[in-house]
């Protein structure tokens, strides 16, 4: 389907450009969020008449969202999680919880400015970005976390999971006694023995 943009869409083109995309992300996607217009004759009358408004407005959307950026641009947000051993979350981080936590710091964010590529499974920091306007893009760093010491840790650049494993190879490593004999504890059993001889 060949539709005319109505703003700058990553990947596709600017406002005006008159681009052929699968028809499904017209239908789903592009149309419903007012991003572009069908390539029809009458369309493109409507946009050419009104492409001075569409530009102003884009314009002033933009700066809008320029001046809103400085205070998201570079921001971190911890987040404290539930996970295994091994780092793996029960459950994940998805769009939703990183925009609760931006709100929750007093930025301006909604849900569909997120753009996570996959959901966060594991512990750890992440660069997310977030698309405030579609040329404006920031990025804000999301430290998932067990604790909020080990989000402190991972703040400072320290690997958790690698000085968790360390810790595990030296703790086995101490308890290891290599002159224990493993048939010293077969010699218990015998007491309850020895007690029925002489009661009998």
């Amino acid at each position: 389907m060949q539709v005319i943009l109505l703003e700058r869409v990553e990947k596709l083109g600017a406002i005006g450009d008159v681009v052929s995309v699968k028809d499904g992300f017209a239908r789903n996607f592009l149309l419903p969020r007012k991003k572009a217009l069908r390539a029809n004759e009458a369309n493109r009358k409507i946009f050419e008449a009104n492409k001075a408004n569409i530009v102003a407005e884009n314009d002033a959307r933009r700066t809008e969202a320029e001046a809103a950026s400085k205070g998201v641009d570079g921001a971190t947000v911890t987040l404290i999680r539930q996970a295994s051993n091994t780092g793996q979350l029960y459950g994940s981080v998805a769009v939703r919880d990183i925009v609760d936590a931006l709100v929750a710091d007093g930025k301006k964010v909604g849900k569909n400015q997120v753009v996570l590529d996959k959901p966060i499974k594991a512990i750890g920091l992440y660069d997310v970005k977030v698309a405030l306007h579609a040329e404006v893009i920031v990025k804000v760093k999301v430290n998932v976390a067990r604790s909020p010491e080990e989000a402190d840790l991972q703040s400072q650049g320290v690997d958790v999971m690698a000085q968790m494993f360390e810790k595990d190879v030296s703790s086995f490593t101490e308890d290891f006694d290599p002159n224990a004999e493993p048939g010293l504890q077969e010699e218990a059993p015998e007491a309850p023995a020895k007690a029925q001889e002489t009661e009998a």
